[in-house]
C-alpha cells in the first residue's frame, strides 16, 4: 500500500485514525544501525510498525524486527516518543494516521537478512554513511535520538 507522508503542511488530509507503532534503533558488534528499504514509500528507515491487541509494546518490537529483517531482538530502553498531530501519513485506502510512533533501543540476538513485503531490502548501515540515503526527515530524527548515549528520552 503507497503512503505519503505530510508534516506541517496545510494542504495535508485531516487525519481520520491513530495507530499506535514502533521502531527499533538496532545496532551490530561494529555499530552498524539495521535499516530497510520501504516498500510503501520507497525510502530507507528504521524497522517497525503497527501495535496489535494482544502484544505488549515490547512484543511489538520483537515481531516487526522480524517480520521487516529476518532478525532477532531483545528490548534494552526507549529513545523516543513522536505524537506531532501535524504529522499525518495517508494511505491509498483513504486511511490518514496521526503519527504515535515509540522508538526503542533493541539489542540483536540471532537471526539472518531476510526481506518482507514490507522491505525490499535489508542493510546494516555505519552511522557516518547515512546522509547519502533517502530518508523521511521524521526517521532521521529518530535515528539522532535513538544513537544518542546521554541516557535522555526525547518526548514529543
Amino acid at each position: 500500500m503507497a503512503r505519503r507522508d505530510f508534516i506541517d503542511d496545510p494542504d495535508a488530509p485531516p487525519a481520520n485514525s491513530v495507530v499506535p507503532s514502533v521502531v527499533a534503533v538496532v545496532l551490530d558488534e561494529q555499530g552498524r544501525l539495521l535499516l530497510i528499504h520501504k516498500t510503501d514509500n520507497d525510502l530507507w528507515a528504521l524497522p517497525g510498525g503497527g501495535h496489535e491487541i494482544g502484544e505488549s509494546i515490547a512484543d511489538t518490537v520483537v515481531r516487526e524486527v522480524k517480520e521487516e529483517t529476518g532478525y532477532d531482538v531483545e528490548v534494552t530502553d526507549i529513545s523516543g516518543t513522536y505524537t506531532n498531530p501535524r504529522h499525518v501519513m495517508a494511505y491509498d485506502d483513504g486511511e490518514v494516521r496521526q503519527q504515535f510512533s515509540i522508538c526503542f533501543r533493541a539489542r540483536l540476538t540471532g537471526g539472518s537478512a531476510m526481506t518482507s513485503s514490507e522491505s525490499k531490502a535489508v542493510k546494516w548501515v555505519n552511522p557516518g554513511d547515512l546522509e547519502a540515503l533517502p530518508m523521511h526527515p521524521s526517521m532521521r530524527e529518530r535515528i539522532r535520538h535513538g544513537l544518542r548515549d546521554d541516557g535522555q528520552v526525547h518526548i514529543g
